[in-house]
C-alpha cells in the first residue's frame, strides 16, 4: 500500500488551493485549508474504491448493504488520515504551510446524522466491514440539518439548526447519473391480461428525485474503501414558472420546498400527523432509492434479478429502514414480474434485521391510513403479506388469537413494523445476550417458538481504534509497549496480555499518569470552552447518553442531592472530592427529559454556589454533548454511570468506551453490562441494583414507590428536597409526583426509588476504592485488558460468519 510522504500530501494541499479555491497558501482561511485537506484524502479514497469496486464485481463476492436512517459519523478529517496511514504526514504538511494542525481538526463539525448510540454504532461498523475488507455498502439520507446543536438558557434545553454541511460537503460526491425516483401518494388500478396474469399501474402520484452523495469510508491498514451513501431529496420541477410569472413566488416554490423536506432534519417530531407523514416519507425515501439503485446495479451485471440473493444481504438497523421488505417486493413483481413465490423466496433470504429496543413505545407503529394514502402500492403489498403471516399464525398456534395478536403485522388500524421484519428477515438479532434472551422470552416469544434458529445475538462492539488509540495516544502507546507492538489494532483480543502486569507497580503507576494527564487535558479543555474550572483532584464520574428516563439520569442526580444534603449535616462526609459530569440531549418533544435537563442544572447551581461544597462536590452539565466532545471525554473518565433499569437497555455502546479507556463501571445488569461483568468479574465493577427478573417479579407482585419514600428517611429527605427547590426558585415537584403517583405512565415506572440504596452503597464503595490508589489503578488494567472482545471488529466477524455468511480479513 502506497505510503505519503509530508512532501507530497503539501503539494496535493496546495493543488487543491489553487484548482478548487483560486487560493495561494498566503490567502487562504481555515475553511479553504480544511477543505483542501478533506478534498486530498478523498481523491486517496477514490482512487481506492474505484480498485475495490472493480475487484468485487471481477470476484462476484457477495456484498452487504447496512441500512440506517442515522450515521453518527463525528469528524472525518483526522480519522480518515489515521486510517490511510498519512497522519504524521497531514499533520506536518499543515504546520509547514503555516496553520495549525489541532486548531483545522478541531474546526471541523460533528457530521451528526445521528441521535446517539444507534448511529455511532452504525459508524463504527462501517469502520470495520472496511478494514475487514468486506465489500459493504452504508445507506441513509443526506440530511441537510443534523441532530441539533444544545444550548441551555436559563437551565432549559433549547435547539439550534446544525447545518455541518458548510464544511462537510467537502467529503461528498454527487453521483447525478445515478439519481433515482421515489412516487408518493396517487392510485393503483388493477389491470389483467389476456393469458390470466395480474398487473398494477400507479398513477397520479408525486415524484420526488433521490440525489446520491457518497462519502468513501477508508478502512485501517488495507486498500478496501467502501462507500456511505447518502440520499438527498430534490423536486422535479425546482420552480412553477406560470405561477412565478403571476406574481405568486411562494407557491411557485411549494412543490421544491416540499420535496427538500424529506432530507432537510434528522427526525422531525412526529407528535402531530405531519410529522409524522414526513417521517414516513424519509424511510421510504431512502430504501426506495437505495434498493431501487443496489437492483439496477445487479441487472447490468447479471442481467436478471433471480440470483439476487446469493449476491446481496441487506441489514436492517432497527425497524426504520423496514419498507425494503415491501418495496423489494414491489421491484420483483411489478417491474421484473416473478411470480409472489418467487419474489417472497428472493426477499426473505436477502433482509436481515438488528432490533435494538424492548420498549413497547419504540417498537414503530403506522397508522393505517397514514400509509394508504402515503404508499398505496406498498400498502397493498404489506397486507397481502399480513394475511398469510396471519394464516400462518393461525395454523400454528390453533387459532389462538392472544398469540396471533402479538405478532400480527397489521393490527388494530396500525401496521407494526417490528413484527413485519420477524415475518420477512431471514435473521432476527438482538444487540447483547440479556437483550436477544428477552426478545425470544418476551417480545417476539411467539415468533422464535416457531423458528427458533431465525434468532440469533450479536453483542455490539466499538471502534477501538477511533475510541482508544486515536483519543487516547498515551494509552495507545503503553498498549503497544505491554503486547509487543500494534497488533492489537487489527486483533483487540491481543490486550487481554496486560493482565500479566496487574501487579507491576512501573506498569500502573504509569497508568495513572496517563489518566492524570487525560484530566487536566479535558478540564482546561473545558475552561476554555465555558469558563468552568474542574478540580483535578476529583473522582471524574460521568453520565453522558441520550437523555431517557430509563437510562436513568434522574437516579445519579437524586444521589447527588443525597451527598449535598450529607455535606450539609456533615462538612467531613465527603472524603474523597467527586467532579459529577453529566451529557445529554432530550428529544425535542420529550418534556420530562427536558425536565430532568433543567434539574441537574438547578442541582449544579446550587452546589457550585455553595462554599460548603468548594473542592469536595462539583455538577456540570456538559453543553451539546456530541462525538467530538466524547473523544476529549473518554479518556479523561474514571467513573462510568451505567444505571439503567434491568431489561430496558438493549446493549450500549457507550459503556464500552469507557471501558476501554480505564474507567471502572458503576451499572445494573443490564445491556452489555452483563458481558462486562462476566469479563471482568465481580472484583472489577461496582454493581447494583434489581436484575431483569427482578425488575418483573416486583412488577408482577405490584410495586409500592410511595412506600421506599416513606421509610427511608435520606430518600424522602432528597425527593422533599425536590419538591421545595433550590436556589433558582424551580421546584420540581413534577418530577417527584411522577415517581411516587405517576402521571399518564406507572409510578417510578423505571425503579428508580427501588434502586436507590443499593445505588447508595455502590457509590461509597467507589469511594472507598478510590482511595487505594493501587487498586483502583489494577481494576482499571484488568477491564482495558478484558474490553477486546467489544471491539466491532469482533461483531462484523460474528455478522459475517453466522449471518452475512461473507469472507473477511485474516
Amino acid at each position: 500500500m502506497r505510503e505519503y510522504t509530508k512532501k507530497e500530501i503539501k503539494e496535493l494541499i496546495i493543488g487543491k488551493l489553487h484548482r478548487n479555491f483560486g487560493r495561494e497558501v498566503s490567502e487562504a482561511t481555515n475553511v479553504h485549508m480544511f477543505k483542501a485537506c478533506a478534498l486530498v484524502l478523498r481523491d486517496i479514497m477514490s482512487n481506492r474504491q474505484l480498485e475495490t469496486e472493480a475487484q468485487v464485481e471481477k470476484t462476484g463476492a457477495r456484498q452487504v448493504h447496512y441500512l440506517s436512517l442515522e450515521f453518527l459519523m463525528g469528524r472525518s478529517l483526522m480519522k480518515n488520515a489515521y486510517n490511510l496511514n498519512v497522519l504524521p504526514a497531514l499533520t506536518g504538511a499543515i504546520e509547514d504551510l503555516g496553520f495549525s494542525a489541532a486548531d483545522l481538526f478541531e474546526a471541523e463539525p460533528d457530521a451528526g446524522l445521528g441521535n446517539g448510540g444507534l448511529g455511532r454504532l452504525a459508524a463504527c461498523y462501517l469502520d470495520s466491514m472496511t478494514t475487514l475488507d468486506i465489500p459493504a455498502s452504508g445507506y441513509s439520507i443526506c440530511y441537510e440539518l443534523g441532530i441539533f446543536k444544545q444550548k441551555i438558557v436559563d437551565g432549559q434545553q433549547v435547539e439550534l439548526a446544525d447545518n455541518w454541511l458548510d464544511m462537510g460537503d467537502a467529503w461528498l460526491i454527487t453521483k447525478m447519473d445515478e439519481t433515482e425516483e421515489v412516487h408518493f401518494g396517487g392510485t393503483i388500478e388493477d389491470e389483467w391480461h389476456p393469458d390470466g396474469t395480474h398487473s398494477t399501474i400507479h398513477k397520479d402520484y408525486t415524484t420526488v428525485l433521490a440525489i446520491p452523495r457518497d462519502m468513501e469510508i477508508a478502512g485501517y491498514g488495507t486498500k478496501h474503501v467502501n462507500t456511505l451513501r447518502l440520499w438527498e431529496s430534490r423536486s422535479t420541477t425546482p420552480l412553477d414558472m406560470s405561477l412565478f410569472s403571476r406574481g405568486e413566488y411562494l407557491k411557485a416554490t411549494e412543490e421544491k420546498a416540499m420535496a427538500e423536506t424529506i432530507s432537510k432534519i434528522l427526525y422531525p417530531e412526529d407528535n402531530h400527523y405531519e410529522g409524522k407523514s414526513l417521517r414516513l416519507k424519509q424511510q421510504y425515501f431512502f430504501v426506495s432509492a437505495t434498493v431501487q439503485s443496489i437492483a439496477k446495479k445487479h441487472r447490468k451485471v447479471y442481467g436478471t434479478l433471480r440470483n439476487f440473493h446469493e449476491k446481496h444481504v441487506i441489514q436492517i438497523n432497527d425497524t426504520h429502514p423496514a419498507l425494503v421488505i415491501p418495496e423489494l417486493m414491489r421491484i420483483l413483481l411489478d417491474e421484473e414480474g416473478y411470480s409472489w413465490d418467487d419474489a417472497w423466496h428472493i426477499v426473505t433470504h436477502t433482509v436481515a434485521y438488528t432490533n435494538h429496543t424492548v420498549l413497547a413505545e419504540a417498537l414503530e407503529r403506522w397508522p393505517q391510513h397514514l400509509m394508504e394514502g402515503l404508499l398505496p402500492r406498498i400498502w397493498q403489498l404489506i397486507v397481502e403479506i399480513s394475511n398469510r403471516y396471519q394464516s400462518q399464525l393461525e395454523g400454528y398456534f390453533h387459532g389462538d388469537q392472544n398469540k396471533v395478536q402479538n405478532m400480527a403485522i397489521i393490527w388494530g388500524g396500525e401496521v407494526r413494523m417490528a413484527n413485519l421484519c420477524v415475518c420477512a428477515c431471514f435473521s432476527v438479532n438482538g444487540v447483547s445476550a440479556l437483550h436477544s434472551d428477552i426478545l425470544k422470552r418476551e417480545v417476539f416469544h411467539e415468533a422464535y417458538i416457531r423458528r427458533p434458529w431465525q434468532f440469533q445475538n450479536v453483542t455490539n462492539g466499538i471502534d477501538h481504534r477511533r475510541w482508544l488509540s486515536q483519543i487516547n495516544p498515551k494509552l495507545d502507546a503503553l498498549i503497544k509497549d505491554c503486547t509487543g507492538g500494534d497488533s492489537y489494532l487489527l486483533h483487540p483480543e491481543v490486550m487481554e496480555k496486560l493482565l500479566q502486569y496487574k501487579d507491576d507497580k512501573a506498569v500502573l503507576d504509569q497508568l495513572a499518569a496517563i489518566k492524570k494527564e487525560n484530566k487536566a487535558r479535558f478540564a482546561g479543555w473545558l475552561s476554555k470552552e465555558s469558563g468552568i474550572l474542574l478540580n483535578t483532584d476529583a473522582i471524574f464520574d460521568v453520565q453522558v447518553k441520550r437523555l431517557h428516563e430509563y437510562k436513568r439520569q434522574l437516579l445519579n442526580a437524586l444521589h447527588i442531592v443525597y451527598l449535598y444534603q450529607k455535606l450539609q449535616q456533615d462538612p467531613a462526609f465527603l472524603t474523597t472530592p467527586r467532579v459529577f459530569l453529566f451529557g445529554a440531549k432530550a428529544a425535542p418533544g420529550y418534556a420530562v427529559a427536558k425536565q430532568i435537563i433543567r434539574l441537574i442544572g438547578s442541582i449544579a447551581d446550587q452546589i457550585n454556589h455553595d462554599p460548603l461544597c468548594k473542592e469536595k462536590l462539583q455538577v456540570v452539565f456538559l453543553e451539546n454533548y456530541r462525538v467530538s466532545l466524547a473523544e476529549k471525554l473518554m479518556p479523561a473518565s474514571e467513573l462510568s454511570e451505567q444505571i439503567s433499569t434491568a431489561g430496558k437497555e438493549a446493549s450500549g455502546t457507550g459503556n464500552m468506551k469507557f471501558m476501554m479507556n480505564g474507567a471502572l463501571t458503576i451499572g445494573t445488569l443490564d445491556g452489555a453490562n452483563v458481558e462486562m461483568h462476566q469479563q471482568v468479574g465481580d472484583e472489577n465493577i461496582f454493581l447494583f441494583g434489581l436484575n431483569a427478573d427482578e425488575v418483573q417479579d416486583m412488577k408482577r407482585k405490584g410495586y409500592a414507590p410511595y412506600e421506599y419514600y416513606m421509610h427511608n428517611h435520606d430518600l424522602k429527605m432528597v425527593l422533599d428536597r425536590l419538591n421545595t427547590g433550590f436556589r433558582d426558585g424551580i421546584s420540581y415537584g413534577d418530577l417527584t409526583n411522577r415517581l411516587l403517583f405517576g402521571a399518564g405512565s406507572p409510578a417510578d415506572e423505571y425503579m428508580l426509588l427501588a434502586d436507590f440504596d443499593s445505588y447508595r452503597v455502590a457509590q461509597e464503595r467507589a469511594q472507598r476504592t478510590y482511595q487505594d490508589p493501587v487498586k483502583w489503578n489494577q481494576m482499571a488494567l484488568v477491564n482495558i485488558a478484558k474490553s477486546g472482545i467489544f471491539a466491532a471488529d469482533r461483531a462484523i466477524r460474528d455478522y459475517a460468519e453466522n449471518i452475512w455468511h461473507v469472507d473477511t480479513r485474516k
